[in-house]
């Protein structure tokens, strides 16, 4: 039974490079959302160094002018854009929906490879906009990611390299009612990045986790557990991941100018740095965003750009770690603009200043192509640390080896032993941990993953030997019978 593991590491080699051409091109300081007073509803900002943000959903809605969206494409635009990137660019793309907003709109995604819709042993990265439907920057930004991706393919090492090696899944826009109406949440008036299941965290020993410190398991609040109560846009990204197996996602926000990453919310509420079990490797992939960025890296409220969502303030019912728990997607939330519903001459620049943070962000799934095998598996975890990975298949052995991971992705091939009953006499199996660098497989590993073919090829030389040794066992034979000639004179 084969089994490929495709363990990936994320490097900053090439991102540093595209962050210092840019700083040294446009030097500037990250700006930051500016807070006069705090409302109702908004946390005391003593309690922590960075800004205040909601802690609860805020009912009262912005006070938008009738042209604020003069310059942005309504949904019907919206749609024709897709539908024409699609005529456009259907060799490497197609076009599909998740499903349809309160008020009917169709949920459009954009998927980007170079055998899109088919199954491949590649990993999958979704990005998704226009959450908060006064946040509608997203939107836009995401239509210029596809077509830049379209037009520079077979052009640009980056724009190639993204769309032959992993499958990219864009929803520019899943609350297309908000939009609409000017407002956060959708036609029903609900913050979508609030309806999700939650959960809470704690320790135990029954449920295991790719971390060296304990086990851990996880369980939803069932107070948002009513599946009849939730949105129809929600229920539409819920069974997308069902479908599909995403390796990591972002979604695009505005109001600030930082990369967000797990927990968004702690285990009693209150507000503190509250990290999850692959707390190392989304540090690491908010930093590719932040150090990618014009300037989010630059932030004086938030150093490196990056933060944790806890630690800045809790939300619960959140999308992001919804998909971190209930698919394994490591998804980041970015907030990749101060203003929310910045006036649309301002686009451009937006673009320009996010552009290579979102090509890098989905490009980091890019380090090893895993063969065409049966249960190949994508994780990303940071480089430069010790690893013991574990494959189990229902009704096979498991096998365990560990591995140090340096900064390029290495793939780890295992064969597993179908399970036998225990009254079969057998060797015991050895499942003791042999460290493997990465790139260097040991000589054991070597052996272990061609025992096989070599036993096939030693079993035919030995009946080649004992067919060889008939034939001249045979031959002698004949020979000794032939009858003598005379001589003659």
């Amino acid at each position: 039974m084969p089994i490929k593991v495709v363990i990936s590491s994320l490097s900053l080699f090439s991102l540093l490079f595209y962050s210092l051409l840019l700083l040294l091109l446009h030097p500037a300081i990250a700006r930051g959302p500016h807070h006069s007073s705090l409302p109702s509803g908004l946390l005391n900002a003593t309690a922590h160094s960075g800004p205040a943000r909601l802690l609860f959903q805020d009912t009262t809605q912005p006070h938008h002018s009738d042209d604020i969206d003069r310059g942005y494409m309504t949904n019907s635009e919206l749609e024709k854009a897709v539908k024409d990137f699609g005529d456009r660019c259907g060799s490497i793309s197609r076009i599909y929906s998740i499903g349809h907003s309160v008020n009917g709109v169709p949920l459009w995604v954009i998927e980007i490879s170079d055998k899109p819709g088919q199954e491949e042993p590649e990993p999958a990265f979704k990005f998704i906009g226009n959450v908060h439907g006064d946040e509608p920057v997203g939107r836009e930004l995401l239509i210029l990611l596809a077509n830049w991706i379209c037009d520079n393919y077979m052009k640009d090492p980056l724009a190639t390299l993204i769309v032959e090696n992993i499958h990219l899944h864009i929803l520019p826009t899943m609350n297309p009612d908000g939009f609409s109406l000017k407002r956060r949440g959708n036609a029903n008036d609900i913050d979508l990045n609030r309806d999700f299941p939650d959960q809470y965290l704690h320790f135990a020993d029954d449920i295991p986790f790719m971390k060296s410190n304990g086990q851990v398991n996880f369980q939803f609040f069932p107070v948002n557990n009513d599946m009849d109560a939730r949105q129809p846009e929600t229920i539409a990204v819920m069974n997308w991941l069902r479908e599909i197996r995403f390796t990591a996602s972002a979604t695009l926000h505005g109001g600030a100018l930082v990369a967000n990453y797990p927990w968004d919310g702690t285990e009693d509420k209150r507000r503190y740095y509250y990290g999850c079990p692959d707390d190392d490797t989304f540090q690491f992939m908010a930093s590719i965003y932040s150090n990618s960025h014009r300037n989010m890296s630059l932030s004086k409220e938030f150093p490196g750009g990056i933060t944790n969502g806890a630690s800045w303030y809790p939300i619960y019912g959140g999308m992001q770690d919804w998909n971190y728990i209930h698919a394994g997607c490591f998804e980041l939330t970015l907030e990749i603009s101060d203003d929310k519903w910045p006036n649309a001459i301002e686009l451009p620049t937006l673009w320009e200043y996010n552009k290579m943070s979102l090509l890098n962000l989905a490009a980091s799934l890019v380090k090893v192509k895993a063969g065409r095998t049966f249960a190949d598996y994508h994780r990303l975890i940071p480089p430069a640390e010790r690893y013991e990975v574990v494959a189990t298949m229902p009704g096979y052995k498991s096998k365990t080896t560990c591995i140090s991971l340096g900064e390029t992705a290495m793939t780890l091939d295992f064969i597993l032993d179908p399970e036998i009953p225990t009254m079969t006499y057998l060797h015991s199996v050895n499942n003791d941990c042999h460290c493997i660098e990465s790139g260097k497989p040991s000589l054991e590993r070597f052996w272990r993953l061609h025992s096989e073919v070599y036993l096939i090829l030693i079993a035919i030389l030995a009946l080649l030997c004992i067919l060889l040794k008939r034939r001249i066992k045979s031959n002698m034979l004949n020979h000794k019978q032939l009858p003598k000639r005379s001589a003659q004179t």
